[in-house]
């Protein structure tokens, strides 16, 4: 199995963007030496005392020049909020500084009713999943250089290092947007934390509808992964004790506290106990939002959700108290899934 990070650049307890940044490098160093395949990073607006991942084509162009060889991308860049050439143009310029090496992933989410007017974004569009595609589809035509002579872009160029164009990847928590994913020959991943219970019907739909991409950067047979929240530790019972801030932050996010992050202490307190730990063995239908457990745990619970929907390939995400949990589990999953050190 292969796997991959996502990262949210989320700002440490009496710290800053600075802090949270700086703690993102690190990550994806510490990524890279281990063996993971690729790291994300997000977008996410309007939080930024908490949440400091808000511009992903800006901090890849740094991690660009703090990595050299694990892929980087978007987990996601909004396309709602964008012009298509804009976004091609920002992707372009990233594989010319790590050339061979960018994911262009590309979703779509509303902010808060100011971040959007903020950002000039049309909330109400009359068939936003056609909107989504036509996006989606102009972005590549971009990065592919392949608008037919006659076409007013034709002679639209955006920077390139030359070699293989930034590879896209269609992000999102949907039937809908698995749909539009294999309709283009797309790579499609799947945010299990968000809407778990859609896993396998999303799954299902980009199969279904999947082609033969058009676009030389797409692919001629399905090809996906899932992004699931999970967090290693030594015991499965100090794992569903980390677990539990993953846990009690979206318990907040309910309350429309969205981005913070609690204390472990804090989380069990609100949570009224700690959480039981994963099982080893999830039932046919059990999806969880996160899970925890020892390496071994872990390894056994991706492999089970991997199967379930038929990919080779998992990205981590994690809600944890603190950066050098984070790192630990990032640590403790690559050697319970055996990744191979750089």
């Amino acid at each position: 199995m292969d796997l991959s990070v996502v990262d949210l650049s989320p700002v440490p307890d009496g710290g800053t963007a600075a802090d949270a940044y700086e703690q993102t490098v690190e990550a994806a160093k510490q990524a890279e030496a281990l063996g993971f395949e690729r790291f994300w990073v997000a977008e996410h607006h309007g939080m930024a005392d908490r949440v400091a991942g808000t511009t992903p084509e800006v901090l890849l162009g740094h991690l660009a020049a703090e990595t050299d060889s694990i892929r980087l991308g978007s987990g996601a860049v909004l396309l709602n909020h964008y012009q298509p050439f804009k976004v091609a143009e920002q992707f372009g310029a990233l594989d010319g500084l790590a050339p061979g090496r960018i994911d262009a992933g590309l979703g779509r989410a509303n902010g808060s009713p100011a971040v959007d007017r903020a950002l000039g974004t049309e909330r109400h569009v009359q068939n936003p999943d056609e909107d989504h595609r036509e996006k989606i589809e102009a972005v590549v035509t971009h990065l592919d250089d392949a608008f037919p002579d006659d076409h007013a872009y034709s002679d639209v160029t955006i920077p390139r290092a030359g070699g293989d164009t930034p590879m896209p990847w269609v992000l999102g928590s949907s039937p809908s947007s698995a749909k539009v994913a294999g309709e283009l020959g797309l790579r499609y991943c799947f945010a299990g934390f968000i809407r778990p219970m859609f896993a396998t019907h999303a799954f299902d739909a980009y199969r279904e509808h999947f082609q033969p991409s058009p676009f030389a950067s797409g692919v001629d047979e399905p090809e996906a992964m899932v992004a699931v929240n999970a967090v290693c530790a030594e015991t499965d019972a100090e794992a569903a004790r980390q677990r539990a801030v993953a846990e009690a932050a979206f318990e907040r996010m309910k309350r429309g506290e969205p981005g913070t992050t609690p204390s472990v202490e804090d989380a069990i307190d609100e949570l009224g106990g700690v959480p039981d730990p994963t099982p080893a063995t999830l039932d046919d239908d059990e999806w969880p939002r996160a899970i925890s457990g020892d390496p071994d745990t872990l390894s056994g619970l991706l492999d089970q959700l991997a199967d379930r929907v038929g990919v080779g390939e998992v990205m981590i995400q994690h809600v944890v108290a603190d950066h050098e949990t984070a790192l630990r589990s990032h640590e403790l999953i690559a050697d319970g899934v055996g990744l191979t050190p750089r």
